[in-house]
Formats: C-alpha cells, structure tokens, sequence
C-alpha cells in the first residue's frame, strides 16, 4: 500500500519541502527540491542519521566538560543509547581538539572527536 508524506530537505539551508511517496520500505516516487533532495529523501525514508553534538565529563580539566561531535551521521534510532553511553565517559586532561575520545562507539564505525582543546587545571 502506497503512502504519501511530506518531508522538509535539510540539505541545504533552503529547506524544500519534498513528497515522498513510499510503498514499505520502498521509495517509490519524490516531488520537489533538487537531485540533492531526492537523495536526502531516500535516506531519510531507509537509514536516517543525524550528527550529533553533546559533552562528555573531563577529570582534572580547566572546564568539567569537553564538546565532542560525532565523526559521521549517527542512526538516528540508536541516538539515545549514544547519549546513555556519552554520559558514563569521564576522561582526563589534558586533551587536543581532534583526538578520537571514543573509537567505533557502539560498534557503528562512527569515532566522537573532541572539538575543542582541555588543558589540564591548576
């Protein structure tokens, strides 16, 4: 059974609004926006992902905590278990913007990188 759906494109920060006509798990037809769009349609409908962004707790660091962002889009679905995870972390300082914090979490290929410098408190 064919079902419609409207869905705004974040591709880019024009926001097309797209319909997507799905039967299941099948994309059969999009409407609107660019080839990008259509793209972000197909995905949206099959494997949504998302890049996230939060804090994890630093020991012995200038600030208690370090921003981090994940290295790829994360599956949307599993975010909650990332941010369950995200919260046990407590790792020491100092630590340089860019080091991989947590490799493969959640065995999802995706790293959580630090986004800024931690030097360690006086």
């Amino acid at each position: 059974m064919e079902e419609k759906m409207k869905i705004l494109c974040i591709t880019c920060p024009k926001g097309c609004s797209l319909e997507v006509t799905r039967d299941g798990q099948t994309v059969v037809e999009v409407k609107g926006g660019c080839k990008r769009g259509h793209e972000y349609a197909q995905r949206e409908m099959t494997d949504p992902r998302r890049m996230v962004a939060t804090t994890v707790k630093v020991k012995n660091g200038v600030h208690p905590l370090l921003p981090v962002y994940t290295s790829e889009p994360f599956p949307k679905a599993r975010i909650p278990a990332l941010m369950a995870t995200l919260r046990e972390i407590n790792i020491d300082a100092p630590i340089e913007m860019g080091s991989i914090i947590a490799e493969n979490i959640l065995d999802s290929g995706v790293n959580i990188i630090a986004s800024r410098n931690m030097n360690a408190g006086v």
